[in-house]
């Protein structure tokens, strides 16, 4: 599936504490180019962000890109609508599993792989309450346990 090889410029922490990621995939992203720029310059924000398929396309909404500081009239606007690339064949998959109760498209990570900027996109189901609940509490006990080793081999 999705592999990061390059530079991380953004990554979606809370995707993953409100969401079981199923599965992963890598898509192209269609960008302008002041807007590459500007993600050299590691200034992207995925965290609102949610994906939606419309005709048979996927599109990212909610991405912020800052405007390219000496970009000026090539600017684009910085929360533009912005197509993923991916094939035929996964958009249809991801669509068939979508029409299921719970189930969602998440932006996880966006990063360069070589001179291309890629973004990692989960198949999600959402967590209930409790489910978080839990997440939080393992969270816990495994920083207790490390803080706890940690003082044993220093004594």
């Amino acid at each position: 599936m999705a592999k990061t090889d390059g530079k991380m410029i953004a990554n979606n922490k809370k995707a993953f504490h409100d969401y079981f990621i199923l599965e992963t995939y890598e898509a192209g992203i269609a960008l302008h180019g002041t807007e590459v720029k500007s993600l050299r310059m590691g200034k992207c924000s995925i965290k609102e962000s949610f994906i939606r398929i419309e005709d048979g396309e996927m599109f990212i909404y909610g991405m912020h890109i800052s405007p390219y500081e000496k970009g000026n009239i090539f600017n684009k606007d910085p929360l533009r609508v912005r197509k993923l690339l991916l094939h035929r064949s996964e958009i249809n998959k991801m669509l068939g599993k979508t029409k299921e109760k719970g189930m969602a498209i998440v932006p996880l990570k966006v990063y360069f792989k070589g001179s291309l900027v890629k973004a990692e996109v989960g198949l999600a189901k959402g967590k209930k309450l409790y489910d978080k609940r839990q997440d939080i509490a393992r969270k816990d006990q495994k920083r207790e346990a490390e803080r706890d080793f940690k003082v044993r081999n220093l004594g």
